[in-house]
């Protein structure tokens, strides 16, 4: 794994040094149209090709119930220590809501598909690229738009008034990840030449998330004195939640093939998507992606050892 993360730490090296050539501004731009296109096009052609030809089972329910249990018990330890607002007005001035907000959001829903797909399918081989979409779109992902929505309504803004199911229908990886399910359960045939397309456009994922990652990563001045604050969510982030991973997947009965998979993918760093719910609904953004910058750079150093634990 050290191999596959230098080679990863590489291309989003390459995205932090694109981003300070180009400048915050435009770099944000250039990073948004990316992610754009991974969202709209890139990652729905991949969940699609994965899925349609992975067979529905157990795992395929396995799965997401480990995921769902992660993503849960994570923003319930995490409610425990941000919800009353103590720690955050310890050493942040100004009212802890929006600052909350951002802690729950950046404790619980990690970069499940734009870290995860490539470090699972480097890692353990293109197989395990299922692991990471069933634990993303169909249990992370219905949670982020709805419990996820609903909190950060809560702790900021109502934004635009969209329910969280609308929200969640609009995410075009949802609809290709259950187009793959229904063909691969009546077993149609995947034609050539569209098995190919989808190939080839979802070979485009992994290189352009890193670079997203990478320019999506941000710091902020007087970063110092917030570090007892965000310290909570490295701990939840990185090693709390893939223990739950490791036990929920044992708790289950989850193939050994799988095990090492969902405990990857459960100590994934906080989601670089979170910050467009931080901005739309008014969180916290600059907390947000000072979480989101540490458990990265962090994460390229506990993601060998979880490999290491539990192989």
């Amino acid at each position: 794994m050290i191999n596959v993360l230098f080679g990863m730490a590489a291309i989003i090296l390459t995205g932090i040094v694109w981003r300070l050539v180009l400048g915050g501004k435009s770099a944000e731009t250039m990073r948004s149209h990316l992610a754009q296109a991974v969202y709209h096009i890139f990652l729905p052609a991949l969940v699609l090709h994965v899925l349609w030809q992975f067979p529905v089972g157990l795992n395929t329910l396995r799965v997401p119930i480990v995921a769902a249990l992660s993503v849960l018990l994570s923003l319930l330890a995490a409610f425990l220590l941000y919800g009353n607002g103590k720690l955050v007005r310890a050493f942040m001035p100004g009212t802890p809501d929006k600052a909350v907000g951002a802690l729950l959001l950046a404790c619980a829903f990690g970069n499940f598909s734009y870290l995860g797909l490539p470090v699972l399918s480097q890692t353990f081989g293109s197989w395990a690229q299922v692991v990471a979409i069933h634990f993303d779109l169909l249990a992370s992902t219905p949670l982020l738009f709805t419990v996820g929505i609903i909190l950060a309504r809560y702790y900021g803004t109502a934004g635009e008034g969209m329910h969280p199911l609308v929200s969640l229908l609009r995410v075009p990886a949802i609809w290709a990840a259950a187009a793959g399910l229904i063909l691969s359960v009546f077993a149609v045939p995947m034609p050539a030449w569209l098995g190919e397309s989808l190939s080839t456009l979802g070979a485009a994922v992994v290189p352009l998330m890193l670079l997203s990652v990478g320019m999506a990563l941000r710091w902020q001045a007087g970063w110092l004195p917030r570090i007892p604050v965000l310290l909570p969510v490295m701990v939840i982030q990185l090693l709390l939640m893939p223990l739950i991973a490791w036990g929920s997947a044992i708790g289950v009965g989850m193939p050994d093939k799988f095990l090492a998979p969902v405990v990857i993918e459960g100590a994934m760093p906080t989601m670089v998507l979170g910050l467009v719910i931080c901005d739309r609904f008014k969180l916290d953004v600059s907390l947000y992606a000072e979480a989101v910058t540490l458990t990265t750079l962090l994460s390229l150093l506990t993601l060998p050892l979880w490999l290491q634990a539990v192989s």
